[in-house]
């Protein structure tokens, strides 16, 4: 399966001037997607695998697996067709700017990625941000223009201890339950 449409691949082929660091890899969503997960900015350990969520004490894949009851994807083609499968989008608010280390707090300079054209261009009826810094973002310059609220969730960063891997679940679940097909159980 195609993570994304040929268009979204070319942006980030092209050359751009940018305030600091360029969001490095393109958004994952394919025309069954319904639900859209955005975080803020990937960490330095993200950007050196190259793919959402690569920091190893991130809880993001454990925490997808133990809600779809499936086995936490390890490469980037795993982690691609698990949220395929579960017509789950996933890409950044930030689409470049100048961060220290990978500290949401620290960032500034931001431009942000084009999250409305995605939502034009797809089904995607939910939106979800992993952590405050997302949700603060969309808040603050798309969910009036998108006409798609948007529901912010727990971070699942290390960062983020006070919450447990239970209590992330239960968070969560409006997640599993957006992406779910009526009268079906969820993968």
């Amino acid at each position: 399966m195609r993570a994304f449409f040929m268009g979204w691949n070319m942006k980030y082929e092209r050359e751009k001037e940018s305030p600091g660091l360029l969001h490095p890899f393109a958004p994952v969503f394919d025309a069954r997607s319904c639900a859209l997960v955005l975080g803020s900015f990937p960490s330095v350990k993200s950007r050196e695998n190259a793919f959402y969520y690569g920091h190893p004490q991130n809880r993001f894949w454990r925490l997808l697996a133990k809600l779809f009851s499936g086995d936490v994807p390890q490469t980037i083609a795993e982690k691609t067709e698990f949220l395929l499968l579960r017509r789950i989008a996933l890409w950044d608010m930030v689409e470049a700017c100048t961060i220290t280390g990978s500290a949401d707090s620290t960032l500034s300079a931001q431009r942000l990625n084009d999250v409305p054209a995605l939502l034009r261009e797809t089904g995607i009826r939910h939106v979800f941000a992993n952590g405050l810094t997302a949700g603060k973002l969309y808040r603050t310059h798309l969910e009036k223009t998108s006409g798609v609220p948007i529901l912010v969730l727990p971070s699942t960063s290390p960062a983020n201890a006070a919450w447990s891997m239970d209590r992330l679940t239960v968070a969560w679940r409006p997640l599993a339950d957006a992406v779910q097909k009526p009268g079906e159980d969820t993968l």
